[in-house]
């Protein structure tokens, strides 16, 4: 048997001041036997700033980091395909350089693996704001129930789901080029997957509001969402899905996608009815047949492409919560018992 059970790929680009701390997080508190079964990969995607040489120099004053600098930039997803061509692990998890894993994440995951072995093991995670407040995500709820219709509504990011890495190789999946990387991946891994364990604690801090973070920045690649979920559709299409998971799957692209059309921090004003038009495009193009068709006024206006009535209530949302409540203080969860979850009928 393989003696590495959990390889953790961390793609770098322009962190200098958060990497340190997420390459102490992975190991921090580990006993030596657990940390034999742990390797972490970094993946230098050509940083342009001291990111290249900081790994370095951590490598050589550890010991225990195996570093892969790139010779140009690639970009998230095929820098972090990179960092698995070289894993060894039977397990993979995907960490964002400018995040961190909270104490004894890493000891619960190989607890919940060996005693499990699953496909995919699913985590919950925490938002952190710019000023340090914690915040639970929406869609942690979906952990409490382990069939794959509440699952698959859990944030579909690559951090949060630990991955059987034959399962990788079986389901002929990889990380595609482009922004919005993760949605041709994160769905699909638990729509194949076999048996999905849900490890209901919080394993993962993701950093929100970084100057330089994709879901940060104002830029056109955002219309990259499109492609990106046309890649998708077509993989579970192709599997023939039962009704129910095609419609969900459906939802959540246009849930997804009229989330990044409402960001200001992603799209330019002048750039909103454009995608808000594509959106529609992409409804009808992708709608199932026997979709009820109607989840919410923002959809029927979607469905409409009646653009200048969502602007009218997307400025009447904004008004309305232009002095939200802070949110309470929380506290991480404990880990709870092994839950299983059922697996997606494919005809």
């Amino acid at each position: 048997m393989n003696a590495v059970l959990l390889s953790v790929v961390v793609p770098v680009y322009g962190v200098e001041g958060y990497l340190y701390q997420c390459l102490e997080s992975i190991r921090a508190g580990l006993t030596a036997e657990e940390s034999a079964a742990v390797e972490v990969i970094a993946v230098d995607d050509a940083s342009p700033d001291g990111c290249g040489e900081m790994l370095d120099a951590y490598a050589a004053r550890h010991g225990d980091l195996r570093v892969v600098h790139l010779s140009s930039n690639v970009g998230l997803g095929l820098a972090r395909n990179a960092g698995l061509a070289e894993a060894s692990g039977e397990y993979v998890w995907f960490v964002d350089s400018d995040d961190w894993l909270p104490a004894g994440s890493v000891r619960a995951v190989l607890e919940r693996l060996r005693a499990e072995r699953p496909d995919v093991l699913l985590v919950d995670h925490l938002r952190v704001h710019e000023n340090g407040r914690l915040e639970p995500d929406a869609s942690s709820a979906a952990l409490k129930d382990p069939r794959l219709s509440s699952l698959i509504k859990l944030q579909h990011t690559a951090w949060n789901r630990i991955v059987r890495r034959g399962l990788l190789a079986e389901l002929d999946l990889r990380f595609l080029p482009g922004w919005y990387e993760d949605v041709p991946f994160s769905n699909p891994v638990l729509i194949g997957a076999r048996s999905i364990a849900v490890l209901d604690r919080v394993c993962y801090h993701y950093r929100i509001g970084r100057l330089g973070a994709i879901t940060a920045t104002r830029s056109e690649r955002h219309f990259e969402a499109f492609d990106q979920y046309d890649r998708m559709l077509a993989w579970v299409d192709a599997r023939d899905p039962e009704p129910w998971l095609r419609h969900q799957v459906f939802t959540l692209m246009v849930n997804h996608l009229l989330v990044v059309a409402g960001n200001d921090g992603r799209l330019h004003p002048s750039s909103r009815r454009a995608f808000f038009k594509r959106l529609a495009a992409h409804y009808r193009r992708h709608l199932p047949a026997g979709h009820p068709g109607d989840a919410g006024i923002k959809h029927r206006l979607v469905r409409l492409d009646n653009y200048p009535l969502y602007a009218v209530l997307r400025q009447a949302y904004r008004i309305a919560r232009r002095d939200p409540e802070p949110s309470p203080a929380v506290r991480p969860a404990l880990a709870s018992a092994p839950q299983r979850a059922q697996a997606a009928s494919l005809r």
